[in-house]
């Protein structure tokens, strides 16, 4: 049987073991994958700008706040150590020691230091350890320790001969071991003896510290010793018995005085100036591995470790403090209360308790498995609001004493002593103390409403808040039985709450504060209360929270925790807010469900969804920080990136317009957001929004004068000075003063040429012009003359008309004078034979055939058809006078009958005539021979 249950008690011992209650300072962890480097860091450093520098298998490490960079060894072994002194970085590997600075563009470049040996390193020769001391570096390998004088870097050897190359700077000495020979310390230059005790010979030494002023010397073996003389006894502390079998491998003495000792497989132990153990990490509670190379305390005293996978930091004076419920037995944190000597937590999964300030497991209160809405101490008693109703708690049980299901919230009850109001899932009832007992008295009758959030207006008057229905103001009857109610709004908002602060009732939602008015009986804006929490972009989301402990109203932003409490030197009251990252305020839990209490002096529990913080307002402490730029770039369009000097007054060429900034604040706080807003001066002069990317980039910046600021928000501060760039962009080759001077000329010619082009164009314009009114002259002279010729040819013919009208008035003259006188020879010959008779006739017969009337004839005949005779008788040489003067005749186109008077023949004898014309002419018998006279 007790066989069988050793199993399961060996199981809840693992999972208590697994479930330890240790509060921690905020740990963060640098994984390989995250820095960009080998596993191990086997040293750790910081310089005067606050970055600090690890010595990892890659080579050196930089960490700046924002980034991680990597400078391999020069020959690509592992570097073992690491030491930073004013600007340069010293560090030591296989075979080499040198320094490391940071050039014009702030990239760091090596120098050796190794020429300055006076002889030769031995073959394969490591350096585990720098230490720096006045004017002196010591560089540390297994078999030397090489002191170099900065002034002059002379360097001198002592043989030092570890199995574990160690230098421990105690006050102004440095001590190192010999195996086999004790523990020396160096002096002018020497090595001194200070002690061969066989206890240490062939052990190692992990440290040499000092506890209540007494040198003590740590083995890794975690074995401790004081200094007697020449000679070394142990020295016990409180627990010093915990640390015996514990493989040391480092060890740092803190500022404050206390000690950390790094193993070899158990994290880190933390011991108090007393030398007691404060504190033990390993991987377990948080540490990224167990294996601690190497410990260093930076100038905000944040603990650096370097592990054998991966880094670690502890923030040990963070106001902030971490319980982590890794394994999920906790659940999410709604209410939180110290009662007893014992801190309560009050759950999703039940109500939890262990002893304040103690390392011991939480435990499940029994009987309260379930969700848990609230804790409240009435009467020296602890009341627990749950899902099944309401407990007293006592000591390690709960006690139900209301099985009215849910309960959100109980209150005294004003002029009621020995009562309580608790608001239900279903209204509100009646809690009464029986003698010594409490016992649900009754529930309110006529208020069926769900009742988070209440609050009493005054002995006989409630308000109460239902988030989506609204306000409910109700009056309660002497004997608290009844409920009626008197008012009822909807709501002021979304995310609404019910509070009293001051010994005010306070209605707070998305629109703002509203204060209650006795007088008006209604609420009202407050708005003092409402410009504080609502003044700028860090508006409450969630419930307000009031602690009237310490008469603090607490409030619950995106990245800011916030309180509003009395002034210093009035009750007026003042906010202060508490920066912290984004993902914290996700981590809270439930939305309207947040959870602070008091635990103490200034101190508070945040419950969140997977264990709680702690917050010590006496921890926080006003700090001035400085933003760096660390790194200028410009940037090209395949990606490629050219670093520039970080300093002002840089002129680019246009075509490197495109720029990269990066600036960053060496801050190491997990708690402590960095934020930064950045301004261009010459490209915008407004403030950019803050933002937690540390880098900007500048595509196509126009050619100009240029001035980059950039400022960071570290938590609620703001760093005193803005960092500071000024450069100029080129103008483009295109718009250079040569290229000006060059345009201004092929301005000027292109003037020119224009002015010829145009003068050229405006003579040839003039030219055509001219052209044109010559040829229009020309033509209107043209038309002219045609007009003349039209004038003198109408007038031709019209002197043609006159002469043909003439020849015609000629030809009928004549054939009317030779008819007559053809009449009168006719009538003569009829009278007879008579001597004068026949004289008569042979004057007729001579003014018949007239010659001068033919003459006449033809006269006027050329005159109208000139030329015609000429012509016919060209065609017709044979033709004789009388057969021209037939042609004449048949041009005038006179018939045989008129053309017989004018030949003084008769018509028959004209007929032969035209007949014998015809033959002459060769005239064809088919053709009219009038119309061939008038076609020549």
């Amino acid at each position: 049987m007790l066989v069988a249950r050793i199993p399961i008690l060996l199981l809840l011992f693992l999972s208590c073991s697994a479930f330890q209650a240790q509060l921690l300072p905020p740990i963060q962890n640098f994984t390989p994958g995250i820095y960009g480097a080998e596993n191990q860091n086997w040293g750790i450093t910081q310089a005067d700008n606050g970055f600090v520098y690890f010595a990892n298998n890659s080579g050196l490490l930089e960490f700046n706040g924002s980034d991680w960079q990597l400078y391999p060894t020069p020959n690509g072994s592992i570097m073992r150590s690491v030491e930073a002194v004013g600007t340069r970085i010293y560090t030591g590997f296989y075979m080499e020691f040198g320094y490391w600075e940071a050039d014009q563009a702030g990239t760091l470049q090596y120098q050796s230091l190794v020429d300055y040996s006076p002889e030769p390193l031995i073959e394969d020769e490591q350096f585990w350890k720098i230490v720096a001391i006045e004017n002196y570096l010591l560089f540390q390998s297994l078999e030397r320790i090489y002191i170099m004088d900065t002034r002059d870097n002379a360097i001198e050897i002592i043989d030092s001969g570890s199995k574990r190359a160690q230098l421990f700077l105690f006050g102004d000495s440095v001590f190192f071991h010999r195996s086999g020979k004790g523990l020396f310390k160096l002096d002018k230059g020497q090595a001194v003896p200070v002690t061969d005790s066989p206890e240490i010979g062939e052990s190692g030494i992990a440290g040499v510290v000092s506890f209540n002023d007494t040198p003590v010397l740590i083995t890794t073996r975690g074995l401790f010793y004081e200094f007697e003389g020449n000679d070394i006894k142990e020295w016990r502390s409180a627990n010093g018995s915990q640390l015996k079998g514990i493989e040391i491998y480092s060890s740092a003495q803190l500022r404050d005085g206390s000690v950390i000792l790094g193993t070899i497989s158990s994290g880190i132990y933390h011991l108090d100036p007393e030398g007691n153990v404060m504190a033990h990490i390993d991987k377990e509670k948080g540490l990224n591995n167990n294996t601690v190379l190497s410990v260093y305390e930076d100038r905000d005293q944040n603990l650096w470790l370097g592990l054998d996978n991966g880094i670690s930091i502890l923030n040990l004076h963070s106001p902030f403090s971490e319980f982590s419920d890794k394994i999920g037995r906790l659940g999410v944190v709604y209410a939180a209360q110290v009662f007893k000597e014992h801190l309560y937590l009050g759950t999703n999964q039940g109500l939890f308790r262990k002893p304040v300030d103690s390392e011991m497991p939480f435990e499940l209160v029994e009987g309260t498995t379930g969700q848990v809405w609230c804790l409240r101490v009435f009467d020296e008693q602890l009341f627990c609001g749950h899902n099944s109703g309401s407990f007293i708690v006592e000591g390690n049980k709960a006690r139900l004493i209301s099985d009215l299901p849910g309960t959100w919230d109980i209150k005294k009850i004003p002029g009621h002593p020995g009562k309580l109001l608790q608001g239900n899932y279903n209204g509100l009832s009646i809690l009464e103390k029986q003698g010594t007992e409490w016992v649900l008295r009754n529930k309110l009758k006529g208020f069926e409403i769900s009742s988070r959030f209440f609050e009493f207006l005054n002995s006989s008057k409630i308000l109460v808040n239902h988030e989506y229905k609204g306000l409910y103001k109700l009056n309660i009857d002497d004997e608290l039985t009844l409920l009626e109610e008197i008012e009822r709004e909807p709501p002021r908002g979304v995310g609404a709450s019910l509070v009293r602060f001051n010994n005010q009732v306070l209605y707070a939602s998305n629109n703002g504060v509203f204060r209650y008015n006795a007088v008006s009986d209604a609420l009202e804006p407050d708005t003092l209360l409402t410009d504080l929490l609502y003044a700028d972009d860090e508006r409450p989301i969630g419930i307000l929270i009031s602690d009237p402990q310490n008469n603090r109203l607490w409030s619950f932003s995106g990245n800011t925790i916030s309180y509003i409490g009395p002034g210093k030197f009035d009750n007026r009251p003042q906010l202060s807010r508490i920066p912290v990252p984004a993902d914290f305020r996700r981590a809270l839990g439930v939305l309207g469900f947040e959870c602070i209490s008091p635990i103490g002096t200034d101190r508070y529990l945040i419950g969140s969804s997977n264990g709680y913080v702690t917050l010590d307002l006496e921890k926080i402490k006003p700090v001035s920080y400085e933003v760096f730029i660390t790194t200028i770039e410009n940037e090209f369009y395949d990606n490629s990136l050219k670093k520039q000097p970080l300093k002002s007054g840089l002129a680019f060429p246009f075509t490197d317009n495109n720029l990269r900034i990066e600036f960053t604040v060496p801050e190491y706080e997990k708690y402590t957001e960095v934020q930064y807003q950045y301004r261009l001066l010459g490209l915008y002069d407004e403030w950019s929004n803050w933002s937690a990317d540390s880098e900007v980039t500048f595509n196509n910046l126009p050619y100009g004068n240029y001035t980059f600021e950039v400022n960071a928000r570290v938590g609620a501060g703001i760093t005193e000075e803005a960092a500071v760039f000024e450069f100029r962009v080129k103008r483009p080759y295109y718009l250079s003063n040569f290229a000006i001077a060059v345009y201004i000329f092929l301005l000027i010619l292109l003037g020119f040429l224009v002015h010829k082009v145009y003068r050229a164009y405006y003579k040839k314009q003039q030219a055509r012009i001219l052209e044109e009114n010559a040829k229009r002259e020309k033509s209107k002279k043209i038309k002219a003359k045609r007009k003349i010729v039209q004038l003198k040819n109408e007038q031709l013919k019209q002197e043609i008309e006159s002469k043909n009208r003439e020849l015609a008035a000629s030809t009928m003259n004549l054939i009317k004078k030779n008819e007559l006188l053809g009449q009168l020879k006719s009538q003569l010959e009829t009278v007879g034979k008579d001597p004068r008779i026949k004289s008569v006739i042979r004057t007729i017969d001579r003014n018949i055939n007239n010659e001068d009337d033919w003459k006449i004839f033809e006269e006027a005949f050329n005159n109208a058809d000139k030329d015609f005779l000429k012509r016919i008788k060209d065609l017709h040489p044979q033709l004789t006078s009388n057969d021209l003067r037939l042609c004449a005749y048949l041009r005038l186109n006179l018939s045989s009958k008129e053309i017989a008077p004018l030949l003084n023949i008769s018509v028959r004898s004209v007929e032969v005539k035209r007949y014998r014309l015809r033959k002459k002419i060769d005239l064809p018998r088919e053709n009219s021979l009038t119309d061939y006279i008038l076609s020549v």
